[in-house]
This record gives C-alpha cells, structure tokens and sequence, in this order.
C-alpha cells in the first residue's frame, strides 16, 4: 500500500479507535482503489494524492461500470472523500479533489420488520430453563427492548447494567456513550441470566458469553436469532438489526416522537431517523385502503 493510504489507516485505528469492521472496510476500499490507478500505469504505482478531479469522477464511473450496487458505490466513495480530508488536513493536498464526487441514486426500501405480535412470538418461544436459552432470551429482549445495534449488544459489559433504573450504558458509532432504557421484561431477563452466567468467568466482563465463557460476536448473534426464528415458523431472513428496526417502528407507532427516537436510536442526525416515518405512512394507508370503502 502507498505510505499516505498506510498513514490514513493507522490515523483511523489508533487516534479515531475506529472498529475492526470499519478498518477492514476501509481498507478493501483503498486497495480496490489503488488497483484501479494502477491500471494505466506499467511500472510504479500512481501516488494517490497526485490524482485530480477528473480521476475520481473515473473511478466512480468505473464502480458503476464494474455492477456494484448503489449502496456499495456509495460506501467506496465516502471512504475515498475520508481519505482526503486527512491529506488535506495534514496538508499532504492543498485542494481536496473529493469535493465534487455525488453518490449514485439509491432506491428508497423500507426496513424489514417484525410485528409487535411476532416479536412476542418469537421471544415467548424461547425455552428460558436451560442456561443458553435464557441467554438468547435476555439477548433478544435487550436488542429490541432498547432498540441496541448488534455490536452495542455484544460490546456491553457487567459494569453497563443498572438493574434498579432498567439502564444499560452501549458504545455506538464512533465510541459515543449513552444510556439506553430497556425495560421491566429486558431487566427481569437480566437479572435472571446474571444469576446463572457462569462463575468461572469472572474474568471475562462480557454480559453475554458463548460456551465456552467468552464474549459472544455480532455473528454469532445474527446465527442464533436465525436458528429461534426458523425453529418457531418465523421469518429466517429478519437480523438482530431487523428488532433495532422493529421497536423504532413500534415507538412511532404509538405516539413517540421522532426526536426522542432519534436520541433513542443513537442517531447523530434526525435525517436518519426519518426512514422510520416512511413505514407508519405505509402503514397508514394500507390501514386506510383496507378499511375505507371508497378507497
């Protein structure tokens, strides 16, 4: 890799803490990026912060052309403008050449949802008698009792849990804190799992482990809400983020408002949160072309 992309990196990974997740992305996105300058040169490398304008409106009109969808285009791009806002921040480019990059136009789709009735479903279903079925209970209760990302979830630790105020403390994006309310039925769940997590891991300070004692990965998580959801006749394809998705939804639907979703969710911007006015809308009129006569 060039030194500037290996610089941009590091900044990332060490001063930004940025996740695993996120660095590994980034760094899928500079290689390819890389491959593609390298193409019209036949000996060294082109140097990244030599390239113009007119380069980057090539490479983005080369994503196109390679059948990547509109979210992945997008994704590329906002990491090739990161890339130079630090160069130009540390004044390695005067002039930053990213500034005129548009992303491609992407189709508006709604968040996959489960209803109120099948979120009970699928959480009564769970046998809580055995140890790993409470553990899948309280994880489940938790992601949709507090409307968690998948990774705050598995990032939490024994000293984010207050019980008494039915708070947990998560890490978002970007390592931001806050506190999340979760609820009787999350807390009881709790409670219960803390009572029975196994003593001999003292040391490990996860809320959720896996069998063997250790803390318990997004993937991890994402396969075992798809074994309930198949084992109890439910759609398979739902995730972990599909209950985020659900109590957003869930809220609106019965009277929050939309700021206090938004502080709710974690989001930074209330544009974000807006996505979920789109599906009361839709369920709105579907509630309205079913039920008016002359509709």
């Amino acid at each position: 890799m060039h030194p500037t992309i290996v610089a941009f990196l590091h900044h990332y990974r060490v001063e930004r803490q940025a996740s695993p997740h996120t660095l590994r992305s980034y760094e899928v996105d500079l290689e390819l990026f890389e491959r593609y300058l390298g193409q019209s040169q036949t000996s060294e490398k082109i140097d990244p912060t030599a390239v113009d304008a007119r380069r980057l409106r090539g490479y983005s009109a080369w994503l196109n052309g390679q059948g990547f969808a509109a979210s992945t285009i997008a994704r590329r791009l906002a990491c090739i403008r990161s890339f130079y806002k630090f160069q130009r921040r540390g004044g390695i480019v005067l002039v930053d050449p990213s500034g005129g990059l548009r992303n491609p136009r992407q189709p508006k789709r709604l968040p996959k949802l489960l209803s109120v009735d099948q979120i009970v479903e699928l959480l009564d279903a769970i046998d809580i008698s055995v140890p790993l079925g409470l553990r899948d209970r309280t994880m489940f209760e938790t992601l949709y009792g507090g409307g968690l990302r998948v990774s705050e979830l598995v990032g939490m630790n024994l000293e984010d849990i207050d019980l008494e105020g039915q708070m947990v403390r998560v890490r978002g994006k970007g390592r931001r804190e806050r506190l999340c309310p979760i609820g009787k039925m999350a807390t009881g769940c709790l409670d219960h799992w803390l009572n029975v997590r196994r003593p001999e891991t003292l040391d490990e300070p996860a809320v959720f482990l896996n069998r063997f004692g250790k803390r318990l990965t997004a993937r991890s998580v994402g396969r075992l809400l798809e074994e309930h959801l198949t084992a109890h006749g439910l759609d398979p394809s739902a995730s972990p983020h599909t209950l985020r998705h659900s109590f957003a939804t869930h809220m609106l639907d019965r009277g929050a408002d939309l700021r206090s979703v938004q502080e709710l969710l974690g989001h930074r911007s209330l544009t974000t949160t807006q996505i979920y006015t789109h599906v009361t809308k839709e369920r709105i009129l579907d509630a309205f072309r079913d039920a008016h006569p002359r509709a």
